[in-house]
């Protein structure tokens, strides 16, 4: 029997730590459906109240850019200088954008 079959499916487990709060990824858990992976996730992870939302995702379904494919996918656009950030003026009351 494999892992997957003693198991069941990889999934990701993010964290909100705090509201307003991006989601972080703590790591991996497995479980048969998505309430076991919660309930995995939520016992591995939150033990000591880490956390106020989770999100689990099943590993399988997480798409990736390789290390190498950075380079001509993350290439900069020098062609289009309006995503330059210095293209536009800020208001003056704006601190930090």
């Amino acid at each position: 029997m494999s892992n997957m079959e003693n198991q069941g499916p990889l999934w990701e487990v993010f964290i909100q730590s705090k509201a307003g709060q991006p989601f972080k990824h703590a790591g991996s858990v497995h479980g048969y459906d998505k309430e076991m992976a919660i309930e995995n996730a939520r016992d591995v992870y939150t033990r000591r109240g880490e956390g106020i939302a989770l999100w689990v995702v099943p590993s399988s379904e997480i798409v990736a850019v390789s290390a190498s494919e950075s380079n001509s996918f993350f290439e900069p656009a020098d062609d289009k200088i309006y995503r330059h950030p210095t293209f536009y003026t800020l208001p003056e009351g704006v601190k930090q954008m």
